[in-house]
């Protein structure tokens, strides 16, 4: 399996504290978190001009947070998942077509997510 045609990254906003897996909000909050979330990620995506590659979309998420606090990359994934699923919604398929890899990158002003896509091609 290797990548074929990477497309430019997409930065997005880093994912709201409310959707933290170890958030503990009111499920009404969260979810209108979550989907407010989730059409910023779709806009953004969709003014970046990306299209889904055929077959599966290999879907490189780097996460640079807003400080040097320690944190769970797999935190991190679990409060992105409005993110993916806005990507998913501007790309038209389905999120079961992505194979996610994870980074941790250096911290920037205010946090982002830089998304990379790529299609997958057999060796």
């Amino acid at each position: 399996m290797t990548n074929n045609n990477e497309l430019p990254a997409i930065v997005l906003p880093w994912p709201p504290r409310t959707l933290s897996p170890n958030a503990r909000v009111h499920w009404a909050k969260k979810s209108k978190a979550a989907k407010i979330y989730r059409i910023c990620c779709m806009a953004l995506t969709l003014e970046s001009g990306v299209r889904a590659p055929e077959g599966r979309v290999l879907l490189s998420v780097e996460f640079c947070p807003p400080d040097r606090r320690r944190r769970d990359d797999d935190n991190c994934l679990a409060s992105f998942k409005a993110g993916r699923d806005g990507i998913a919604d501007a790309l038209r398929i389905d999120d079961s077509r992505f194979v996610t890899t994870i980074s941790m990158g250096e911290p920037v002003k205010g946090g982002a997510v830089r998304v990379r896509l790529a299609g997958e091609v057999s060796a």
